[in-house]
């Protein structure tokens, strides 16, 4: 079986990336598949999963249920991934469809009733970390939420160098990969929602100026890995980065690549393996709905759909 074949043989959240962003074939192809979702395999396992009142298990970051001894043994365990905000996370990234009924309804509920961890802020206004209120202005916006008002926040929040991090309310001043994706991520889609503006612009190209300066996954004062763990390809993203996941944002808002990707595609592509798939090789710790993937070091679907979408827009079919 060839490794597109292989590709198309999967969930309709897989199929539908296939045939638009790998094979590019017309809207009427794909968009019958995507529309499957709602219906068929991990999408409509997921949708099934949702409470009554719009959450997944009850609760906006982290289940309703959770202590602080779960708190305390999230080093051991890992975080669950069930609660709310993973789950939007996950429909979007299947390409859910948010003109259905079930999404609109489901949207609506989880601004009726969802409130944060942090202090009970109403779910579509957001809390206080950005890397989460990234995440929620890339799902409310793709979900058609109005979220300008938590892109306003995130705005102010930029810190000098370029990006965002979760500790700057600690006092750190230096950007962290990890947040500054989900925020990039969370204005794509904002702006795509919206026509964006001025703002969101400068922003999201200060931003990506601090990740190409440091060709997706360096330290700029010595040109080491910023984190080994930026290098290992996983699935699902989650919160946290990997450069693949910073290769997917470029080529999802750039005709041409950047030359400073060069590094990054050339690791992508150093990944593959003699049969033409890509393995996993490292998903996050923690209680998840039901697996997308075979395991750390199986071949994944998922690594081996951006890794070969991502090579051909950069023009290296070959690879």
């Amino acid at each position: 079986m060839s490794v597109i074949a292989w590709l198309l043989d999967s969930d309709p959240a897989i199929r539908w990336q296939v045939l638009d962003g790998i094979q590019g074939r017309p809207e009427g192809e794909w968009g019958p598949v995507r529309a499957a979702i709602e219906t068929e395999g991990w999408g409509a396992r997921l949708l099934d999963l949702e409470d009554s009142d719009g959450s997944w298990a009850g609760g906006a970051h982290f289940p309703g249920d959770f202590t602080e001894e779960d708190w305390r043994a999230m080093a051991v365990n890992g975080q669950p991934w069930t609660a709310t905000s993973h789950s939007l996370t996950q429909l979007r990234e299947f390409g859910l469809l948010p003109t259905t009924q079930r999404a609109r309804d489901m949207v609506r509920l989880i601004g009726e009733n969802c409130r944060w961890d942090h202090a009970s802020e109403r779910y579509w206004e957001g809390e206080v970390e950005p890397c989460i209120n990234g995440m929620t202005v890339a799902n409310g916006a793709y979900f058609g939420v109005d979220v300008s008002a938590i892109v306003d926040r995130l705005l102010e929040e930029r810190l000098a160098d370029g990006g965002w991090n979760c500790e700057a309310e600690n006092g750190s001043l230096r950007t962290s990969f990890d947040t500054t994706i989900n925020v990039l991520e969370g204005l794509r889609e904002f702006d795509r929602a919206t026509g964006g503006s001025t703002a969101t612009r400068d922003a999201r190209r200060g931003a990506e100026e601090y990740l190409l300066e440091r060709e997706l996954f360096r330290r700029l004062t010595t040109g080491e890995p910023a984190d080994p763990d930026y290098l290992l390809l996983r699935n699902p993203w989650r919160w946290q980065y990997d450069v693949l996941r910073g290769v997917d944002y470029f080529r999802s808002t750039a005709a041409d690549p950047d030359p400073r990707l060069g590094a990054a595609l050339d690791h992508v592509a150093s990944r593959r393996r003699s049969d033409g798939k890509w393995a996993l090789a490292k998903t996050p710790k923690g209680k998840a709905w039901f697996d997308v993937d075979d395991g750390p070091g199986e071949p994944s679907r998922w690594v081996t759909l951006r890794a070969l979408r991502a090579l051909r827009w950069a023009g290296r079919e070959d690879d």
